[in-house]
């Protein structure tokens, strides 16, 4: 397949299973486990539609690796992994807040976030009835429409972020937050990273910034971000708990000499 044909296979499978979280959502959701914490839930849902995304992509990329939230990892044997997040913003879901979304990212190398390269991705908010895609080399998109990074923020720059769910670490995040402001306009903080990455390609965020992430939560907006003109870093990759910056090229510079002096 071109890299075309698997942005449209992404984008395919992304929506068929942002679909079922709707569906199962409207059904009433059940609680299946929970994760690193009480807070930090994971529904039955979550399992259902990362089965549906593995199906698909076991019929019709059998020689690709996976790399799941839900289901863990599979050898590739092509060089391709997908990697994926069936329902990312879980605690939204769970709440009946709209913004979650179906995350899946194809990455070309190794499967690691500091080694691999981007393909395509797909990140489809079902509530909201928005898919963001991107491909290698042909940019960004909301459905028909090409997306940009802002590249002024004359009133200060709108940022998104996010915190773990460990209360532990609340006090640094909201440390980095008190840092930031000084170049912020104002904050958004949405529950879904997906989401986030995804608004600032479109232009609605000017930059993100959170700590913890894993690589399913940032794979496919990676690509949407460096696709629609931006830029994306990880800082502190070998600690447990590494920092992932993006923005257009001139607030992820702000943004990330604020977060390593305060780091440093």
């Amino acid at each position: 397949m071109s890299a075309a044909e698997l942005g449209a296979l992404t984008a395919d499978i992304a929506h068929e299973a942002g679909d079922l979280a709707r569906r199962r959502r409207a059904e009433g959701v059940s609680l299946a486990a929970t994760k690193s914490t009480l807070a930090d839930i994971v529904t039955e849902a979550d399992r259902e539609v990362e089965r549906l995304i593995r199906d698909r992509l076991r019929a019709e990329r059998p020689d690709d690796g996976f790399l799941g939230e839900e289901t863990g990892a599979a050898h590739s044997a092509s060089g391709l992994t997908w990697v994926v997040d069936p329902i990312d913003g879980t605690v939204n879901y769970a709440s009946g807040i709209a913004t979650y979304s179906v995350s899946i990212a194809v990455v070309e190398g190794e499967p690691h976030p500091d080694r691999w390269q981007g393909v395509a991705s797909a990140v489809y908010a079902p509530a909201l009835g928005e898919l963001f895609t991107a491909v290698r080399g042909e940019g960004a998109w909301l459905g028909d429409a090409r997306l940009a990074v802002t590249t002024e923020t004359p009133a200060g720059a709108l940022l998104g972020t996010g915190f773990g769910y460990d209360p532990a670490t609340h006090d640094g995040d909201l440390a980095t937050v008190r840092r930031v402001m000084s170049m912020a306009r104002d904050l958004r903080r949405m529950g879904s990273a997906a989401i986030d990455l995804s608004y600032v390609a479109a232009g609605r965020l000017d930059g993100f910034f959170e700590r913890g992430l894993n690589p399913w939560d940032f794979a496919a907006g990676a690509l949407l971000v460096q696709e629609a003109g931006g830029t994306v870093t990880r800082l502190e990759v070998e600690s447990a708990r590494p920092m992932l910056i993006a923005g257009g090229p001139g607030v992820h510079e702000r943004l990330r000499a604020l977060i390593a002096d305060g780091a440093g």
